[in-house]
């Protein structure tokens, strides 16, 4: 049963203080409807006061030893699991997430702090000689400094697990931190500021601005103040933070529409299992979800069957349920998307086998069959709980479906035979291809990302806290 609602206003955490502003943005509850929290919306005077703070705690973090932040970490690894149960309650209201995922989320934040802690332990510089004519006997030790400012735009679908990838190895590696999370999921954001507030970071070492993007989106992501900027959000939204960012390093996991291409030989049975999962949960609203399944002909129908009987196991229902799997999209204009994207294919011939009704910001799991090549769910990222299943002859066509569009982030082979995986896996375009299972990017500790449209750079704790952090060489 759904539980009482919250009645929370948050702040804004500038300069080692907490803040208050002029307007709020207004949190729809997406448990029980209505609005459960107020926070406050940053206006670009105070953007700009975030963005001085960071600056001039960059001096104090650079003093600050591997150690000190190692146990900075720990303390709020600590500190997010002492209110697991609050922000995973805080989770379901504001992104719609069941609440064993809730809980699950936290877990995965807290598990990523304390694995940074590790990270930050193993940036140890090197020692080089020099072995070129006229550097002869030269010697160097090479340093791995903090970048200086990173700027972090975390999306709404992982709003403590994705901020907790970018804020963690940015602390850990010495760092100043402005947090602007998604206007649809600032409360845990501020749990997360709250649990940081109580450590002993330098004033201005970590900074929450909460606030609408067209308010203060550009002046945070244009400011040359800012040393790196860590986003995880549409391709729409990063190509326009990187027309508006000057000469800083980007680091950006965009959109996706990954394919899971299936062989005859592959065991079917874990293909529906596992394409399942990936289509429909959290409502299909991940980067690394299965958006088109590319069946071999001869094979088409029986895994659409399969399919089918798999999705009894993803239906909504209460987000407080222990055994609920998915509920609501974000918004209603994000199922009127879907919505439309689902028309499209059945509109030029796809079957549209189950599901397929829209109620506000609902939309039923959704499977479709024989979906045509020119469909737009084909190639369009959707982020909603739709299987669409279409058809390819040969590995050669299956490679240009999948490689067609500009979304390359997942995607996924399914067969039995080794060599035909490993080949697949080397020609389709994507930052990441899982070899018999759904795409997961996991905690972070194997590299994920995009490319084209879908990202610059790779994300991953060992990878990030590297990219956080710039090397210095000093000449003996």
């Amino acid at each position: 049963m759904s539980q009482r609602p919250l009645q929370r206003r948050e702040r804004l955490y500038i300069d080692g203080d907490w803040h208050d502003a002029d307007d709020v943005l207004e949190v729809t509850d997406l448990a029980d409807g209505g609005t459960f929290a107020q926070v406050a919306a940053a206006s670009p005077e105070q953007a700009d006061d975030a963005l001085a703070a960071a600056q001039r705690a960059q001096s104090a973090m650079r003093e600050t030893t591997i150690p000190e932040r190692a146990d900075w970490m720990d303390d709020i690894a600590d500190g997010l699991l002492e209110r697991k149960e609050e922000l995973a309650e805080v989770v379901v209201r504001e992104a719609g997430k069941p609440i064993s995922s809730a809980r699950g989320e936290v877990e995965s934040a807290a598990e990523r702090f304390r694995r940074a802690k590790e990270e930050a332990r193993a940036l140890k510089g090197d020692f080089r000689e020099g072995t070129t004519a006229g550097h002869e006997g030269w010697e160097a030790i090479v340093k791995h400094e903090p970048i200086g400012t990173v700027l972090a735009i975390t999306p709404y679908n992982y709003p403590v697990s994705t901020t907790a990838l970018s804020v963690a190895p940015a602390l850990a590696a010495g760092n100043s931190v402005i947090l602007k999370p998604a206007s649809d999921t600032p409360v845990s954001a501020a749990i997360l500021a709250e649990v940081i507030s109580e450590l002993d970071l330098p004033d201005g070492a970590f900074n929450l601005v909460s606030g609408r993007g067209s308010d203060i989106g550009d002046v945070l992501a244009g400011d040359d103040r800012i040393n790196m900027i860590s986003m995880t959000g549409s391709s729409a939204a990063g190509r326009h933070v990187a027309k508006e960012s000057g000469m800083v390093n980007l680091h950006m996991e965009l959109g996706g529409n990954a394919p899971a291409v299936v062989f005859p030989d592959a065991d079917l049975s874990k293909v529906a299992g596992e394409c399942a999962k990936g289509s429909f949960k959290y409502a299909g609203q991940r980067c690394s979800a299965v958006s088109r399944v590319l069946a071999h002909e001869s094979v088409h129908d029986e895994v659409v069957d399969l399919l089918e009987a798999e999705m009894d196991s993803w239906q909504p229902g209460d987000l407080f349920e222990e055994d609920t799997t998915m509920g609501p999209l974000i918004d209603e204009g994000q199922a009127e998307w879907v919505e439309e994207l689902v028309d499209d294919a059945v509109g030029k011939g796809a079957k549209l086998v189950r599901g397929g009704e829209r109620g506000g910001r609902e939309f039923e799991p959704t499977l479709l069959a024989n979906v045509p090549h020119d469909a737009r769910i084909v190639h369009e990222e959707q982020f909603g709980p739709v299987a669409a299943v279409t058809t390819f002859e040969t590995e050669a066509e299956a490679v240009e479906i999948a490689n067609r569009g500009d979304l390359a982030l997942d995607a996924s082979v399914f067969t039995g035979d080794y060599d035909r995986a490993m080949e697949l896996a080397d020609e389709l375009d994507a930052g990441a291809v899982r070899i018999n299972g759904a795409p997961s990017h996991g905690l972070g500790d194997i590299p994920f990302g995009g490319n084209k449209a879908s990202g610059i750079g790779r994300q991953g704790l060992h990878t990030t806290i590297k990219e956080m952090t710039r090397e210095k060489s000093i000449v003996l």
